[in-house]
């Protein structure tokens, strides 16, 4: 995962999974794009996960898929597309309004669409990519809760050309390990009971050819599942075929494979806790070792911590916040890690407890922590300001908190509510909260302080398209409601 992915380029020199894996792992957002002479394919990314899916290509249309999969009638599909030629609706609303599908019906139906256009681009083998930084489309309400590690896991089945797997795979006598990556390793990937089958038999030692020879199906299939596991990031060929297994380096296939038994509230309010204490945690607290610990306990730790916080975490759960708590925790807890993991680095850290700091030099992870509590304790200190009506001092806080770390949107979101109540700031305002949206572009509260900001300004038009959106992302928003309300009376 060292080596950088260009934005550009051509998919027979940059495999999909590579680019897919490349985006996820920078948080990246924007929409990648996939072209053929004939048609082109838009995913659109949010903080590396893939939201939302388009196509030109006629087949992937919504009826077409729905006709397919056995939901709807060619009569039911034809009347459909009549109605679509003569009104502006979409065919899911018409089908729905014909009583041919249920709302749920629907709901399944487009986050089937969806996956099934992303499918289908693993089977593209030398077209261009690209991908475009930026805001993506908002006025979706169906979305992709899916982890980018088992979309490329299904995509990645799909493929069945052999040619193909034997290029794009290490020879044969490249030696395979589980990654050392927990973000990879520890990802939400749903594997078959056949896969999971043929994790023992990775060792450390087996080469490719061995791991084949030795398994209980066909060369093929075997060859394959090592392609799917090795494009979604679980394995990885060692570096030097001969290098020994280092003692405690071994991840456990049990812990690896166990389910969580954790209660979705009992997470969350865990999450919340260490969320909330990261600005008072040292770095050994965080990682729960002391000076006294081995570096295989310090390992451990950090695996086992990753395990339990990281990010993939979040997509069956009810909490729209959630992933971005489960990944500041994470790069806390790994710059954690990269300052205690040896016993040179964690001896030099506790022994700046004995005396005054001054003088003394930081890792690069310390530095990260720090940074991270400063920027949660200016937001404490803005929200404090802002509750004793000291706008201006408030104001100052959050931007503070938000030049140090940039990118939480909810520093942003509060820069721009506590610039709304000064004269002349408006603007200011309207920025702060457009990069709270850039930020978070499925948090519809922040569509409806935008829309707040310019019923301020007077802009109407402007205000009320800002209800629509966040009403289409949250139905329930009051502020929204309450706005859209005040425009028609």
């Amino acid at each position: 995962m060292g080596k950088e992915i260009p934005l550009k380029g051509s998919l027979k020199s940059q495999n999909l999974p590579r680019v897919l894996v490349h985006l996820n792992r920078k948080r990246a957002t924007g929409t990648l794009e996939i072209s053929t002479p004939y048609f082109s394919k838009k995913v659109y990314i949010v903080k590396g996960d893939a939201i939302f899916a388009a196509s030109t290509y006629e087949d992937d249309r919504l009826g077409e898929m729905l006709l397919k999969a056995g939901k709807i009638t060619i009569e039911q599909y034809d009347k459909s597309v009549e109605l679509l030629k003569t009104t502006k609706k979409r065919q899911g609303a018409i089908l729905v309004e014909l009583g041919y599908l249920t709302p749920k019906d629907l709901f399944w139906g487009v986050k089937y669409q969806v996956r099934e256009i992303i499918y289908s681009l693993f089977q593209l083998e030398d077209n261009e990519y690209e991908f475009i930084e930026g805001k993506v489309p908002a006025d979706e309400v169906i979305t992709l809760k899916m982890s980018m590690g088992n979309l490329i896991y299904e995509g990645v089945k799909r493929i069945d050309n052999w040619t193909r797997i034997r290029r794009e795979m290490p020879d044969t006598g490249a030696v395979l390990k589980l990654s050392e990556d927990p973000m990879s390793l520890y990802q939400n990937v749903e594997l078959s009971p056949e896969d999971k089958k043929m994790l023992p038999l990775i060792d450390s030692s087996k080469t490719i050819k061995e791991i084949v020879d030795s398994s209980w199906t066909n060369s093929f299939e075997a060859m394959k599942t090592l392609y799917v596991l090795l494009a979604v990031g679980i394995l990885e060929a060692k570096k030097d075929a001969h290098e020994e297994a280092k003692e405690g380096e071994m991840i456990s296939l049990a812990d690896m494979l166990q389910p969580f038994a954790e209660e979705e509230d009992a997470f969350i309010k865990r999450v919340d806790e260490i969320y909330s204490n990261l600005g008072r945690l040292r770095l050994d607290e965080l990682i729960e070792v002391n000076e006294a610990s081995d570096p295989e306990t310090v390992k451990k730790n950090y695996y086992r911590l990753m395990r339990e916080f990281h990010p993939d975490r979040c997509f069956s759960a009810s909490d729209t916040t959630l992933k971005d708590k489960l990944t500041t925790i994470c790069d806390s807890i790994t710059n954690a890690y990269d300052t205690l993991r040896d016993d040179e680095s964690r001896k030099k850290y506790f022994s700046s407890f004995a005396g005054p700091m001054k003088g003394k030099e930081i890792s690069s992870g310390e530095r990260a922590v720090i940074n991270l509590q400063k920027a949660e304790e200016q937001f404490k200190k803005g929200v404090k300001e802002f509750k004793t009506g000291s706008f201006n001092e408030a104001a100052d806080s959050f931007r503070e908190a938000a030049t140090i770390n940039s990118k939480r949107s909810q520093y942003w979101s509060y820069l721009s509510l506590a610039l709304s109540k000064l004269p002349n700031r408006l603007q200011e305002a309207e920025d702060a909260l457009l990069e709270a949206i850039k930020l978070e572009p499925l948090n519809g509260e922040n569509y409806a302080n935008l829309g707040l900001l310019y019923l301020k300004e007077g802009l109407k038009k402007k205000a009320a398209d800002q209800f629509e959106k966040a009403l289409k992302l949250d139905p329930g928003n009051v502020r929204a409601q309450k706005g859209l309300k005040q425009l028609k009376g």
